[in-house]
């Protein structure tokens, strides 16, 4: 690992500020992804900027028709809150089924999302429930902060600080896991709230993806007898010594049916 400077502000501008005139700072979440890549050698940023002290961005709230989750708070206080519990269990379940518990410890949903690892299991919570993502400087709906392999919406220097769920009528989450990792090999959520069917899959291809012949389906019938008949390409998907594209492939539809029997 090489050396590097290390910071912990205490407010956002601060934070912000420390980013700027600097050769390669980083900001550092949970450190789940970063840490794990500068000990490889893969990342060597000259500065690590500690976002742990910033007010507001640890806390789960609910208000109105919406879940409001701070950027910094960890996938274990998420599985626990009494709030996601009530209004979103299938987010709770999501995180509890997230890595050990050392990792549910320190990561947090808001590194999960900048890093948009195309295993990890948040995209598709976010994705599949239609939530927003708040930054340092604006709103970013679901289907436009998720761009590709390890790509978001966010520009250089952005800062997510807060993600908001609507809540649903019903939800679940199943993932098949890699063993090992314990990330999704393949991960389906699928929701119906008033913003009406959503089907995500994270997993099996490079990004997070929804699935409409699924969410038109489900939309007139909500059941999982509703998508017998009905697949995903293989075309694109990931192919690897963990599983073929076409095993992701049927593993889509698998996950998807199991998920909509245990929402109802």
């Amino acid at each position: 690992m090489t050396p590097f400077a290390f910071h912990r502000p205490a407010s956002l501008a601060s934070a912000l500020q420390l980013l700027q005139g600097r050769d390669d700072a980083r900001y550092l979440a949970g450190g789940q992804s970063l840490l794990p890549a500068m000990k490889l050698g893969l990342a060597a940023p000259s500065d690590l900027i500690d976002l742990s002290l910033l007010p507001g961005a640890n806390g789960i709230a609910a208000d109105g028709s919406t879940l409001r989750i701070g950027a910094m708070t960890p996938h274990a206080a998420v599985a626990a809150s009494a709030e996601v519990l009530k209004h979103i269990p299938a987010l709770a379940c999501l995180a509890a089924g997230i890595g050990d518990p050392a990792v549910r410890s320190r990561g947090t949903i808001g590194g999960s999302l900048a890093q948009n690892d195309p295993a990890a299991c948040y995209p598709a919570a976010v994705l599949g429930l239609g939530a927003t993502v708040h930054t340092d400087r604006r709103e970013i709906a679901a289907d436009d902060f998720f761009k590709g392999l390890y790509e978001t919406a966010l520009q250089p220097g952005e800062l997510i600080t807060a993600v908001s769920f609507p809540k649903p009528q019903r939800a679940a989450y199943v993932k098949f896991k890699q063993p090992a990792s314990r990330f999704a090999l393949v991960g389906v959520c699928v929701s119906q709230g008033a913003g009406g069917v959503r089907v995500a899959v994270t997993g099996a291809g490079p990004c997070v993806f929804r699935v409409p012949a699924f969410e038109a389906a489900l939309a007139k019938a909500w059941s999982a007898a509703s998508l017998e008949g009905l697949s995903v390409s293989a075309d694109g998907l990931n192919n690897d010594l963990h599983g073929s594209a076409a095993y992701r492939a049927h593993l889509v539809g698998v996950l998807a049916r199991r998920a909509v029997a245990q929402a109802v």
